[in-house]
């Protein structure tokens, strides 16, 4: 059976996805899934793969070679500890290390990662122990996810510019929990990316 080109390109492409997300190779049940066949076909094509040396496998493993060639331009990002996702709350900003982001996936820019705690983020994905990618940035558009500085507290909220009571409101991605209203609040950053706990 001669093999797609095309799926032997998506199938490289999800493992490269998942293993960048979860750092382990996903299983052929999931790679026949994400790419539209069956797990059959899978093993197929991964032991031709394999034989051509487009990937390498040792057990469960499976390494896409192209990706080991390749020299990414990498953006060192510090992890600089915990935000709230809920009552605003004093950053801990005990800088943890840095982390190396490929600039192709999350582009050029002055980035932080933080921990979140707290569930009013919720119902947008965002859980007790994620870490969140943010650019750092003073300025916001309505419906960013920014971290907030309030007073001396900061808080993760999607942010609007309430034009009818002329204030800003911090909207929690929760509905159980309300709104919170004030004058004025510094953004420090705008959410791009949510990095899953393990």
């Amino acid at each position: 059976m001669q093999k797609s080109e095309e799926r032997i390109k998506d199938i490289c492409r999800f493992i490269e996805e998942y293993q960048f997300d979860h750092r382990i190779t996903p299983t052929m049940d999931l790679i026949a899934e994400a790419v539209g066949t069956v797990k059959s076909n899978i093993y197929k094509y991964l032991t031709e793969m394999e034989s051509r040396g487009i990937i390498l496998r040792n057990g469960r493993s499976i390494q896409v070679r192209h990706a080991t060639k390749a020299t990414p331009e990498l953006n060192r990002v510090p992890i600089l500890g915990t935000i709230a996702c809920g009552e605003p709350s004093f950053a801990e900003e005990d800088f943890e290390e840095y982390v190396p982001l490929p600039v192709v996936l999350f582009g050029k820019g002055d980035f932080f990662i933080l921990h979140t705690k707290g569930e009013s983020m919720i119902e947008v994905g965002i859980e007790p122990g994620d870490m969140i990618v943010v650019r750092k940035q003073s300025t916001a558009e309505d419906g960013d996810i920014v971290v907030a500085l309030v007073g001396s507290e900061t808080t993760l909220k999607r942010f609007y510019m309430d034009k009818k009571r002329k204030c800003i409101r911090l909207h929690p991605e929760n509905s159980s929990m309300k709104d919170i209203f004030v004058k004025e609040c510094r953004i420090q950053g705008v959410a791009q990316h949510v990095i899953k706990a393990l």
